[in-house]
């Protein structure tokens, strides 16, 4: 899903791994991260909210969230037991 965001960005030599930052590294904007939670929800369906884990962010950790942590979330929803 991030490669499809991502598609059309100067990026192919770039390697995407759990510690790579979404915006730092990845140079994604607002509107690519809202793109993303658009994919997010159309693969996972409403459980996995993106804007939700984020709306509590401070700014800061928005800028150095990673691969690894956006990851971590969709784990967690996806195993809540609110989903089954």
């Amino acid at each position: 899903m991030i490669t499809a965001v991502l598609d059309g960005y100067e990026l192919d030599d770039t390697t995407i791994t759990m510690n790579t930052k979404l915006t730092v590294d990845l140079e994604l904007e607002s509107i690519d991260l809202v793109t993303l939670a658009g994919k997010l929800e159309s693969r996972y369906g409403s459980s996995v909210n993106f804007a939700h884990y984020i709306a509590d962010m401070e700014l800061d950790e928005i800028i150095h969230l990673t691969v690894g942590q956006l990851v971590t979330h969709v784990v967690q929803c996806l195993n809540s037991p609110d989903r089954h």
